[in-house]
């Protein structure tokens, strides 16, 4: 008969307590809202890619933005459902396809769509909904963007604090106001390299617009990922920065504001797709 020694019984009591955190973990792990039955990556009739986002918790935001006049401290944010998101920046030969017209200043049909309102791309979004016969596509809201574009990460960009690192992710400039590895226009989608969630062109390309209307500030803003409007305001945000901007303005917390009738070489969007 084999007696069990201290050191065993330590032993013994080591693994089983490692197998308890083990279950427990593993419980935790499950116990959320991602729904692990859909498909990482969805298309549509004419030939939108979308990647699944899934649900979570983050810090939007942020406590060192560049220019004082937007005060956008960090604060946190639950998104409760998964959603899927655009793969690309809308292209002109899916706005084409939709609309039938081509706004942009720069042609090209894997070219991003620009000189589109907000206005405008809300009408796209109508349009293709009536296609597909359904109502689940929309604008992003700030805070689905901007979680999407952070992608589990809490650095200034999606890859890293380094502002030199931007010329792999996206057509802008790392080091100033002077559109260098974008050589003065917008670049075919997809040509960089993607976030961790599988997402092209968050930094640079084309300001995306998003639903929210424009605030100056987070006081008050909803906490579970929802759009903030305002109705007696025109103003709406704009992400992610574009081909003319340097790396400050592509960074994943910074936003702009700009009336929902603008336009401008430097503005498209991309779009969600409801669960």
């Amino acid at each position: 008969m084999k007696f069990l020694t201290r050191r065993n019984v330590v032993k013994l009591l080591s693994v089983f307590v490692l197998s308890i955190s083990v279950i427990l973990l593993s419980g935790c792990v499950a116990d959320d809202n991602t729904n692990h039955d859909l498909e990482h990556e969805i298309s549509n009739s004419i030939g939108m890619d979308f990647v699944l986002i899934p649900a979570g918790q983050f810090y939007m935001g942020s406590d060192s933005t560049p220019i004082v006049a937007f005060d956008d401290p960090l604060h946190e944010v639950n998104i409760g459902n998964d959603f899927y998101m655009g793969k690309y920046e809308v292209t002109q030969i899916q706005w084409e396809t939709v609309m039938g017209t081509n706004p942009s200043y720069f042609k090209g049909d894997k070219l991003p769509v620009e000189q589109v309102s907000w206005n405008d791309a809300r009408e796209f979004i109508r349009r293709l909904n009536k296609l597909e016969n359904t109502d689940k596509y929309r604008l992003p809201t700030e805070a689905e963007w901007e979680y999407a574009c952070k992608a589990g990460n809490d650095t200034d960009f999606s890859f890293t604090n380094e502002a030199t690192d931007l010329d792999e992710y996206g057509w802008s400039d790392s080091y100033g106001w002077c559109a260098i590895n974008a050589n003065g226009t917008t670049h075919p989608v997809g040509e960089k390299k993607a976030n961790a969630w599988g997402l092209y062109d968050m930094h640079g390309n084309v300001w995306e617009w998003v639903q929210d209307s424009w605030h100056d500030n987070y006081e008050n803003a909803p906490a579970d990922g929802t759009a903030w409007e305002e109705e007696n305001s025109s103003d709406r945000v704009g992400k992610g920065g574009s081909w003319m901007d340097g790396p400050n303005y592509c960074k994943s917390a910074f936003r702009g504001s700009l009336d929902a009738n603008s336009t401008s070489y430097v503005l498209g969007f991309r779009i969600v797709k409801e669960i």
